[in-house]
């Protein structure tokens, strides 16, 4: 298999500087039989190895100038392919490899799900200390219940057993982080009248939720997008050491796998610039292209001059074999 983080963003972590009485985790950010994704071993020499490039050579379709003033008139769109176990646990591939695929089948699902029952919203739901006790299994439920009772009527949960602050670096601190669709929508992000009680939209709901659970359900900021929000939240999710496939992501609700179907369509990578399916491609220039991550200069994607500075292409399609 091969990564592509053409949906990447910015690494995230979750910050909370009121951590109470934290639970310290281990240095290998392992708590019990929990552990933060990314802090296994790696699986197989092969993890991380280039493999090789992918990129658009339509010229013809790339004469334009984009929003920042950059000339595209010539230019080929070229990325780097790596090979990926696409295993939580590795610290190769987690974040490049399954993290990417992860939030595309949020993304795909989710965009569906926001045909039938509207915008899919980022949302966090912490439990008190009191929950800390419960297994996995007895946590996502009572969380899945906690959702409904405020109107959060389906979508992915992302289980996150760790919190970060200063004082204690990752402590234990299990709760959920959820892209899911509101029920009526959630219309309080725009209210004018500021209120918490009495009004009946999801903050009055949440609220009277927490005078009775002590759990506290907030909608975040607006997200840019579902797949860039998701890859976020899994690469600092928390993973089953020993129990095989463990699912990271699971599914309630309308977006359950039962209630809401979804035709799987294989994903093909496209060119940002004009939309083509992108190929596999043959560098002949001579110029040094850095193909190792860890290594100064390294750039994920890049645009360059089709023909070189002898009058010959640089890049050619490479008809012979492909990349799973």
């Amino acid at each position: 298999m091969v990564s592509d983080s053409s949906i990447l963003e910015d690494n995230f972590v979750e910050v909370d500087d009121e951590s109470g009485d934290a639970e310290p985790v281990d240095a290998y950010g392992s708590y019990g039989d929990f552990q933060l994704v990314g802090h296994g071993n790696v699986t197989s020499e092969m993890c991380g190895r280039w493999l090789g490039f992918r990129g658009c050579i339509r010229t013809d379709l790339h004469d334009h100038v984009s929003l920042s003033g950059e000339n595209f008139k010539g230019k080929v769109f070229v990325r780097h392919v790596h090979h990926s176990c696409d295993k939580p646990s590795c610290p190769v591939c987690y974040k490049s490899g399954w993290a990417v695929r992860a939030a595309r089948k949020i993304a795909v699902r989710m965009q569906e799900a926001s045909k039938r029952f509207g915008s899919v919203e980022h949302i966090v739901a912490t439990v008190p200390p009191s929950f800390y006790g419960l297994d996995y299994d007895a946590l996502r439920i009572k969380v899945v219940k906690i959702l409904l009772d405020r109107g959060v009527i389906g979508g992915a949960l992302i289980f996150h057993g760790f919190r970060y602050n200063l004082r204690h670096a990752w402590y234990w601190s299990p709760h959920f982080h959820v892209l899911g669709v509101i029920l009526g929508g959630y219309r309080c992000r725009d209210c004018k009248k500021k209120c918490f009680r009495g009004c009946g939209g999801f903050v009055d709901r949440s609220y009277r939720c927490f005078e009775k659970d002590k759990c506290i359900v907030r909608v975040l900021g607006k997200r840019k997008t579902v797949a860039g929000t998701a890859w976020y939240q899994l690469n600092h999710a928390t993973i089953r050491v020993g129990i095989p496939r463990f699912h990271v992501a699971t599914w309630f609700g309308v977006c359950g796998y039962r209630k809401l179907k979804v035709s799987s369509e294989k994903r093909k990578s496209l060119c940002p610039m004009c939309g083509e399916e992108l190929v596999r491609l043959h560098y002949l220039g001579d110029r040094r292209i850095v193909k190792v991550k860890d290594q100064q200069g390294y750039v994920g994607s890049f645009v360059d001059d089709l023909v070189g500075a002898d009058g010959l292409p640089d890049w050619c399609e490479a008809h012979s074999g492909s990349y799973v």
